[in-house]
């Protein structure tokens, strides 16, 4: 018992320290995380994850001095402990409530839509992280009403003594600029994944979905049979056999909805009186529930839904759409031809797709303290260890400039006072490049065959004297 007790002690310790602290020796794997081989969708595109990047990105994320008041930060609104959604119906901004439920976005980098929001305004996920931020009634950086903008809050964060290691280390210099936000704070919601599911374990014996899964129940596999047949009408819209076609939007195994979809026929805004018929996007079905089997938040950008039944019930029988009356934004295929659907699901049929739904839920996204808040109590944050070869540890003999920084295609460099050596290194000191200058102070270096990631460009004269070291990111 006396053994026992010391070991709790310690984990408790070791738990302790960890919060409030950045380990830059021991960053988290979010880069290369495992991917089940059946997921083929990625909306990373040009941003793609590396640990320091998604570092820089969960600060930023549980960071309240994002907002103008320094009380909201983004996972005021998207909890961790809820799939990174809410289980308020609307959320509580600095200035007010949101204008519609927060969105789950676990698994957000592995949907069939690259847009984000309901209703798609925002083209990438990129794009999407610094509009709350800038929203009066989110975050309160709107410029609008008395409220500062958000170049007031890149000043603010400047003088955040974190932030100059943090940024430096995802992206070689501590400048801080709206588009290095973005591109952080996408590439912590990206990394972001659940995949350790009773689906996902089931999905791994047999080569498709349609195949009954070994470990799931009959129950469980007769919602699933339901969840992906399409539907069978007599002509009128009544449905007489067949499933009940969930997987046509929702497509499996990300769950996510299908880019082309438009409105499911909820068109009451949040506000319980206006209508909102832009809406089209949803979160994925993953994780609607949590693991103790209540729901992660209620359903629908309104929020208007409380159980899973209430949403099978909703496309059981669609109301306030009927006939040729039925809105032109609702999606085809709630209905057989100018007929709204009838699904007539029975009790049994209800319960077995309820039952298929709680399959897709995992466990590690709810714990694992990479997703976690890294401040303490206090809202401290202590940054520890580093790279010897970080920035402010270099030597740097003059004015070298080197830009773009990130880098896409091509690096330039500027202000090269003589003929020198210039190298690139890898973050494992491999030599990717080696080149000389002309002595006229400029030169330029092709990026464009390297892999996404971090590396170190250094300029050393033909005496062999080391001009300068930098750190850049390709991204």
């Amino acid at each position: 018992m006396k053994k026992l007790g010391l070991s709790l002690v310690l984990v408790s310790a070791v738990y302790c320290l960890s919060l409030g602290t950045i380990d830059l020796d021991n960053l988290y794997n979010y880069a290369f995380q495992y991917i089940p081989d059946y997921i083929q969708l990625d909306n990373t595109r040009d941003n793609a994850i590396t640990d320091e990047g998604a570092t820089l990105g969960r600060v930023l994320f549980y960071d309240k001095k994002l907002s103008s008041d320094n009380n909201t930060a983004c996972a005021s609104c998207h909890q961790q402990e809820a799939a990174f959604g809410d289980l308020n119906t609307l959320s509580i901004g600095s200035f007010g409530l949101t204008g519609r439920h927060s969105m789950r976005l676990v698994n957000a980098r592995f949907s069939e839509e690259p847009k984000f929001f309901w209703d798609e305004r925002a083209l990438t996920l990129e794009e999407q992280t610094t509009q709350p931020i800038q929203d009066h009634t989110e975050m309160g950086y709107s410029g609008e009403f008395g409220n500062p903008d958000i170049s007031e809050l890149l000043t603010k964060l400047d003088t955040v003594s974190y932030y100059e290691t943090l940024f430096e280390l995802a992206f070689g210099d501590s400048e801080i600029t709206e588009d290095r936000i973005q591109l952080a704070l996408a590439q912590f919601v990206r990394s972001i994944q659940s995949f350790d599911s009773r689906y996902d374990a089931g999905r791994a014996m047999v080569n498709g979905d349609p195949i009954p899964f070994p470990n799931f129940t009959d129950d469980e596999n007769a919602g699933k049979k339901l969840f992906l047949e399409r539907v069978q009408f007599d002509g009128n819209g009544n449905r007489i056999g067949g499933g009940v076609a969930c997987a046509s939007c929702h497509i499996p195994p990300s769950f996510s909805i299908d880019d082309q979809s438009r409105s499911n026929g909820v068109f009451l805004a949040a506000n319980g009186f206006d209508t909102d018929e832009g809406i089209t996007r949803s979160p994925t079905l993953r994780d609607i529930f949590h693991p103790d089997g209540s729901l992660n938040g209620p359903l629908m950008h309104n929020g208007q839904f409380t159980s899973i039944r209430q949403v099978l019930e909703h496309y059981n029988d669609i109301e306030g759409v009927t006939g040729n009356a039925s809105p032109p934004v609702l999606d085809a295929r709630l209905k057989d031809g100018r007929f709204v659907q009838k699904l007539n699901m029975t009790e049994e049929e209800y319960a077995q797709v309820t039952a298929f739904l709680l399959t897709l839920t995992g466990e590690d996204v709810y714990t694992n303290e990479m997703w976690s808040d890294p401040f303490d109590a206090d809202g401290g944050l202590t940054i520890m260890g580093g790279n010897p070869l970080s920035s402010s540890n270099l030597e740097s003999k003059n004015d070298v400039e080197i830009y773009p920084n990130p880098v896409i295609e091509t690096l330039h460099l500027r202000n090269i006072p003589e003929e020198s050596q210039i190298m690139v290194f890898d973050q494992n000191g491999r030599l990717m490049a080696n080149t000389q200058t002309d002595g006229r102070g400029k030169h330029s270096i092709d990026f464009t065959t390297f892999e996404t990631g971090i590396y170190f460009v250094q300029s050393q004269n033909m005496n062999g004297e080391l001009i300068m070291v930098k750190r850049i990111f390709k991204i």
